[in-house]
């Protein structure tokens, strides 16, 4: 449905679903931890004292997306994301793509995705998004990507953040 308004803006999109699909770039951040939630040891010690690792280790966050054409760039974003570092990450990855204008972009409901200036970006680039129904399963396909990537990065076993984003980049 196309709207005039900057706010909610979706322009159509092309009827014909296959092509629908190879134009659509899918996105998502996820966080990497070094140990923790995402890594699941199982060791046997003897008892005594033992060194730990308090507070996970420290984490990394990822930006990541893909297409019919591939997986794109993986972001790894320092501090908070912006809205003017989200733009240029999106529109690094459109280019990478040679995706052009015309493809549909797939986003959730983050505060960063829906803010404001964000949807009026969108609305003066003409690009098409997906729309996201609010408090909706999150269903998107890079979700399963993300997953892989936790349990391929945690078979190595990175001992530092440096190692663990190396190993971030080399499975992706």
């Amino acid at each position: 449905m196309a709207h005039d308004s900057p706010l909610g803006v979706c322009q159509k999109v092309p009827k014909d679903s296959q092509t629908m699909r190879n134009k659509i770039l899918w996105s998502d951040e996820t966080k990497i931890e070094l140990f923790g939630l995402n890594a699941k040891h199982h060791i046997w010690r003897k008892s005594g004292t033992i060194p730990t690792v308090k507070h996970g280790g420290g984490s990394i966050m990822l930006w990541g997306c893909f297409s019919a054409a591939g997986t794109g760039s993986l972001v790894r974003i320092e501090g908070k994301m912006n809205g003017a570092k989200y733009r240029e990450i999106l529109l690094q990855n459109a280019e990478d793509f040679r995706l052009g204008q015309s493809f549909t972009f797939q986003q959730d409901n983050n505060p960063k995705h829906t803010a404001k200036t964000m949807q009026e970006w969108l609305w003066e680039k003409s690009l098409n998004f997906v729309e996201w129904p609010s408090q909706s399963p999150d269903l998107n396909p890079i979700e399963d990507i993300s997953r892989d990537l936790k349990i391929a990065v945690q078979r190595w076993s990175p001992s530092n953040l440096t190692e663990l984003e190396r190993i971030c980049r080399e499975e992706w």
